[in-house]
């Protein structure tokens, strides 16, 4: 019986449970069959998945998750869980479980573990900053569904996002500023956020506002000028055209622009996972000093610095 009636769900999107070619299919099975990520006809789409997507990009995924797994585990997984050892610390009266949309730990599994101990309000954290119905609404719709086949529900409260949350502008800056003054300040900082296809945009997703509101409100606090700090979106997939600019061809312009040096910071991610060590740390650096540039530093997300948890105890504590 927990302390209080208090149940806290830190929601992230997934990972593999190793890097080998089985889990990670079993993973983007998952994944991408989630109809809120691949709206395409599942009469299309399915048969596309298991014949060509899952066999081959699992096979290029694996390599890639190996060249960053960690000894405790896949680097998502590891961060998110030590955030939810540090919110529990700091909330010793309430229940705090993590989940995975994709994988492993389940949400139906923290969602029962959280019931079953009787709690009265559930507050649900995405760990997403800004809002898209990709990642957010994907936890509100799996939510929603796991909750069907219990009598008794809590009160819900669900945290949208918190793309301009003092806190979280706060927590961005001082990880940035505490770079500057270690490795200096670049030619420009770029501020790699995730892309979703245009076409999700013009149906109604927000989420590009929701970037820009955190680029703003960051390169204020910062006191940045236009011409030192930009955004980009990465990880594009498919062949519709997503969020531009990309990060991967703004990087290779860069250096013909007289930009040498750059930083990049991923503000749309809570912890460190494949498309921050891998496709940002690792392919875009290697991108940009083949095309020129001569010095390329990745700033880490703010996985479970002090900053980060106190960003989380004061959203759960909002609500």
């Amino acid at each position: 019986m927990v302390k209080s009636k208090l149940g806290v769900l830190l929601v992230n999107l997934g990972t593999p449970d190793a890097p080998t070619v089985p889990a990670i299919k079993r993973y983007l099975k998952q994944f991408l069959s989630d109809r809120r990520v691949i709206d395409t006809p599942p009469i299309l789409w399915w048969p596309l998945l298991r014949a060509i997507v899952l066999p081959f990009r699992s096979r290029r995924v694996a390599k890639l998750y190996q060249s960053i797994w960690m000894p405790e585990g896949s680097p998502l997984l590891v961060y998110s869980h030590r955030q939810q050892k540090a919110l529990a610390a700091r909330l010793p009266d309430a229940s705090v479980e993590l989940a995975m949309s994709y994988g492993s730990p389940s949400l139906g599994d923290a969602i029962n573990r959280l019931i079953t101990q009787g709690i009265i309000k559930l507050v649900i954290l995405p760990l997403y900053p800004q809002y898209s119905a990709t990642t957010c609404g994907s936890v509100w719709d799996a939510v929603s569904g796991i909750l069907k086949k219990y009598r008794s529900l809590p009160s819900i409260y669900f945290i949208r996002d918190y793309a301009q949350h003092p806190s979280y502008i706060n927590a961005l800056k001082q990880s940035v500023a505490r770079y500057f003054e270690k490795h200096g300040q670049p030619d420009k900082l770029l501020l790699s956020f995730h892309g979703i296809p245009q076409r999700y945009v013009r149906l109604g997703d927000d989420y590009p506002k929701r970037c820009e509101d955190t680029y703003r409100a960051l390169s204020t606090a910062l006191g940045l000028h236009n011409n030192k700090i930009m955004m980009t979106y990465q990880s594009r997939f498919g062949w519709e055209p997503w969020l531009t600019p990309y990060t991967d061809k703004t990087l290779k312009s860069l250096p013909a622009k007289g930009i040498k040096h750059i930083q990049v910071l991923c503000p749309g991610f809570s912890a460190d996972c494949l498309e921050t060590l891998e496709e940002i740390k690792e392919q875009n650096k290697e991108i940009f000093l083949k095309a020129g540039g001569k010095k390329f530093e990745y700033i880490p997300a703010l996985n479970d610095s002090p900053e980060q948890i106190d960003l989380l105890e004061q959203l759960v504590s909002s609500g």
